[in-house]
């Protein structure tokens, strides 16, 4: 098989993203990859990943899906995916463990992102996974969404606070047991059920 051949067999096998070891495994040889990157039959997108030329930059979802493993949508970009806000934030926030700023980082040349960086075991409280412009991605669920409201209390302005708050009260599709089981974990009891019981009229 040329090279041509088994380029298009990689990018076929992986999607719109391939990297320099998908190539590596599929028989070509890196300096290969550097050659055909230089021939303009690859074009590189980021350090060690890789399109082809004739195809629109992937979308930002897409690029989160594979350039960040480790990340759970959370805060802001999950306010606007259940509905809880109007706007869409102008960075993706993701939360992700403490280990991984350097993969921040790097990620923020090709994506907008704002990270919350978040202790081991509590990183995986509430995660669920959720369908963003046809790319499926980790997203926290709507009872860690609205207990991270309370934790980045400072971080979030009144209105979007207030509104969060106000739209998940309203939501049919509420689980005010996780809600309470979330705070309890995350030593949010008091606040969240204070706030919570106002606005529930109990």
């Amino acid at each position: 098989m040329d090279k041509l051949n088994i380029v298009n067999t990689v990018f076929n096998s992986v999607g719109a993203l391939a990297k320099t070891s998908d190539f590596v495994a599929a028989g070509l040889q890196e300096q290969t990859v550097f050659s055909l990157c230089k021939q303009g039959y690859i074009e590189r997108v980021k350090h060690g990943y890789y399109k082809l030329p004739d195809l629109s930059d992937p979308k930002e979802e897409y690029l989160l899906s594979k350039l960040l493993k480790k990340g759970i949508i959370c805060v802001e970009s999950a306010l606007f995916y259940y509905g809880y806000n109007d706007f869409a934030p102008r960075e993706w926030t993701i939360s992700v463990p403490r280990s991984c700023s350097r993969t921040v980082k790097a990620i923020q040349e090709e994506v907008p992102v704002k990270a919350y960086y978040v202790q081991n075991e509590m990183y995986h409280l509430g995660e669920a996974t959720g369908f963003f412009n046809g790319v499926e991605l980790p997203v926290y669920d709507r009872e860690r969404t609205i207990c991270d409201c309370f934790k980045y209390r400072t971080k979030l302005d009144n209105e979007t606070f207030n509104k969060a708050l106000n739209a998940y009260t309203a939501d049919d599709r509420k689980n005010l047991a996780n809600l309470s089981r979330y705070a309890k974990k995350m030593k949010l009891y008091t606040k969240v059920m204070n706030v919570m019981e106002v606005l529930l009229g109990g």
